[in-house]
């Protein structure tokens, strides 16, 4: 019993003495490196230099690939934040006497829809009609007058550059008012406060202009609304069309996750209240969203591979000066081996000083790449992402371009003959 807890004893000595032969080895390898460094700061200060900015490099392109991202996707949402726009696709509905007509969408289709479906935060019917208006002086203009909604200012979020988008008030009483669109207003009257307060002739019956819009972004004529469009309210509108046949109904969602569930739901409703043949779509952002976001962040890995081009140049850099440094320091190498260094703490003398040049480069590297977005975050009115991945990927990278070309000068200095070493002059 004693012969065992003697050998449990002596066995605890032993591993106890092994760590701590292993740790003053390696805390004076790192004193080794850190005393190799500061006799020759200028040399290695030049060799961090390209890791420096490789590093940086990483941190600022992932940066300006995600600012890029945030700023495509806010500009595609800009077009209508959580929208859902249902339309009218194709098949017809057979009448008296085997005529067909196309079956489109009715306000009770939407009344149906906004009842039935939670988390519609705004709806909007649209009717469409084109005409020849009167502005005034004889001068006639074709125009696009969308009958729809108050709500749909909201929908589509339009930006008022002057007066006011009609109300609820104007809708119910069927007032004869109008909002038209920026480059119209500027092609008729100069500017867009300007066209506040004039009259238009819609089949004969004076609109009075009272408002100025435009979209979020330009769309270049791919969405309902042109550089001829005219807004009048829908209750106005289905006396000109003589019809309550819809071509566009829009909602809008509470949240963005319920976006892509609401639009299955909207045209199962729809659908269920037409004709079988009859086929609509509706349109949404989210998969423009996902795809833009998909290619921003294909372009922004390309980008980072690219970047990490300057870290590899930097650590051939490393390597040529890791030889040059195991070349001055033959002798000491002999003296280390003489006092009983064997191979292996020689391989990671030399291999720790080239992971102590990459790493510190990439630390500084790094710390300029974040600076710089979080400095004009601080000092400037502009919000900058910044993807703190970028920084780990960047000094992950430096430890690896250390190891790699740090392998070859270690390898050397460790397979130095000691009687020869200690003869180099």
């Amino acid at each position: 019993m004693a012969t065992a807890q003697h050998h449990r004893t002596r066995d605890t000595f032993d591993n106890t003495l092994r760590s701590a032969r292993s740790t003053v080895a390696f805390r004076e390898t790192l004193n080794l490196a850190y005393d190799s460094f500061c006799s020759s700061k200028t040399r290695f200060l030049l060799t961090m230099l390209g890791m420096v900015i490789g590093s940086a490099s990483i941190v600022l392109v992932a940066t300006v690939g995600l600012t890029g991202k945030q700023y495509a996707l806010n500009m595609i949402s800009g077009l209508g934040p959580n929208k859902v726009e249902m339309q009218y696709s194709g098949g017809v509905a057979m009448g008296p006497g085997n005529v067909s007509s196309p079956d489109f969408m009715t306000i009770e289709d939407l009344d149906a829809v906004t009842s039935q479906v939670p988390g519609i935060l705004y709806s909007s019917p649209m009717l469409e009609f084109h005409d020849n208006i009167a502005v005034g002086d004889g001068v006639h203009k074709d125009a696009m007058l969308l009958g729809v909604s108050p709500q749909y200012k909201q929908i589509r979020n339009l930006k008022m550059k002057a007066g006011r988008f009609f109300d609820d008030q104007d809708a119910t009483s069927h007032a004869k008012v109008a909002d038209i669109v920026g480059p119209m207003a500027r092609e008729l009257y100069g500017s867009y406060d300007a066209a506040i307060g004039q009259t238009l002739s819609i089949h004969g019956i004076p609109f009075t202009i009272i408002g100025v819009f435009t979209e979020s972004m330009d769309t270049f004529g791919q969405s309902e609304i042109s550089e001829h469009t005219l807004l009048v309210p829908y209750e106005v509108a289905r006396y000109f069309t003589g019809s309550e046949e819809l071509k566009e109904i829009f909602f809008s969602m509470d949240s963005a996750k319920d976006v892509q569930p609401a639009a299955v739901r909207i045209t199962d409703i729809i659908k269920s209240r037409h004709r079988p043949t009859s086929e609509y779509q509706a349109q949404t952002l989210t998969d423009v969203l996902s795809t833009m976001a998909s290619i921003a962040n294909m372009l922004t890995i390309v980008l980072i591979l690219a970047s990490t081009i300057t870290l590899i140049v930097s650590g051939v850099g490393i390597m040529n000066s890791m030889l040059a440094n195991v070349q001055s320091r033959i002798k000491e190498i002999g003296i280390r081996k003489a006092l009983g260094a064997t191979s292996r703490e020689i391989r990671l003398q030399f291999l720790t000083e080239a992971v102590f040049l990459s790493l510190a480069g990439g630390l500084v590297g790094t710390i300029i790449g974040l600076a710089i977005p979080i400095s004009v975050g601080l000092f400037t009115p502009f919000a900058i992402p910044i993807n703190y991945w970028a920084a780990v990927i960047a000094l992950s990278t430096s430890v690896i371009v250390g190891v790699i070309f740090g392998t070859l000068p270690a390898n050397r200095a460790a397979l130095l003959d000691p009687v020869a070493t200690l003869k180099y002059e």
